[in-house]
């Protein structure tokens, strides 16, 4: 039985955050603690209920593309291993272990950079009122779920706790964080995506869209951050099952927002979820996780 962790308590380190998923802890004056906690959030809104083992499955596959990615963009990534951790983080080990990513501070740009390969979720429902995403115009007569002629950077804001991120245009993004950075996020984006893509084709799955994050360090180089290309910042879609002009069978979080959508929730109050959804939710993410990397995730 995975033991499930909802939040973690760590009083000897200093907590920054709390997030929708992760818990943000100061470790020392170069190093933060990023902790991958079961919670797990749908349309901005955290479930009283944890998936139980969650938090380590995002973990080992942020490793993974965090390694597979390092020649585009280096990222933040010190460690993984608790045992290379220092001892006021391994104190804790028993609720860290397996799910905690020891990490370099950096400068964290206020953009989600967005990146889309297929037309769906938002940007399909936009397209369909406006022909464009994030008021960038595209081809007529797309149809759900289909393939863009090249991948679209779409950023948007990134929200306070509570409030929901806002899509923006590429020119928006290049207001906030100025011209040349943003420039150089869309290419690294764009790059990271197709990279990625290209790998997870030969395993079977599309990667229809995700989202990236970028910090910059002390001599003012972009770095990859955060999480990378998890099931819950990504539309992950099996392969063999790919048919354009409807929506997608997926191994993400979609399968949450189904069942949320079929029982008419609100979209603003936590609730608790049903076993089965909490099953079915975690096995979309071990299967992703195995496809990608073809080892099974552990858990213990």
């Amino acid at each position: 039985m995975i033991e499930a962790l909802y939040e973690s308590n760590c009083p000897n380190l200093k907590l920054i955050a709390r997030g929708k998923v992760r818990d943000l802890y100061d470790v020392d004056e170069a190093s933060l603690l990023f902790v991958a906690t079961d919670r797990i959030s749908a349309y901005d809104v955290i479930m009283n209920s944890p998936v139980a083992g969650k938090g380590k499955i995002l973990t080992q596959i942020s490793v993974f593309w965090f390694d597979y990615l390092k020649d585009v963009v280096p990222n933040h990534l010190i460690t993984a291993d608790i045992d290379e951790m220092p001892a006021n983080v391994q104190q804790y080990r028993d609720q860290l272990s397996g799910r905690s990513l020891l990490v370099k501070k950096v400068s964290v740009l206020p953009i989600e950079a967005i990146v889309r390969g297929y037309i769906t979720g938002s940007g399909w429902k936009e397209y369909k009122s406006k022909g464009t995403v994030c008021d960038i115009t595209l081809p007529e007569s797309l149809r759900e779920s289909q393939k863009l002629p090249q991948p679209l950077f779409t950023p948007s804001t990134k929200a306070d706790y509570g409030d929901h991120d806002e899509n923006i245009h590429p020119d928006k993004c290049a207001e906030i964080i100025g011209k040349e950075r943003a420039d150089e996020m869309a290419s690294i984006t764009r790059a990271l995506y197709t990279k990625a893509a290209e790998y997870a084709a030969s395993k079977g799955i599309i990667i229809a869209d995700t989202k990236f994050e970028f910090g910059v360090d002390g001599e003012g180089k972009i770095m990859l951050i955060d999480e990378v290309l998890t099931p819950d910042s990504s539309r992950f879609w099996p392969a063999s099952l790919y048919k354009v002009g409807k929506a997608q069978e997926s191994y993400d979080k979609q399968y949450l927002r189904d069942y949320l959508s079929s029982i008419g929730f609100d979209m603003r109050t936590p609730i608790d979820l049903p076993p089965t959804v909490l099953d079915n939710t975690l096995k979309k993410y071990i299967e992703a996780y195995v496809k990608l990397t073809g080892e099974r995730p552990k858990l213990d």
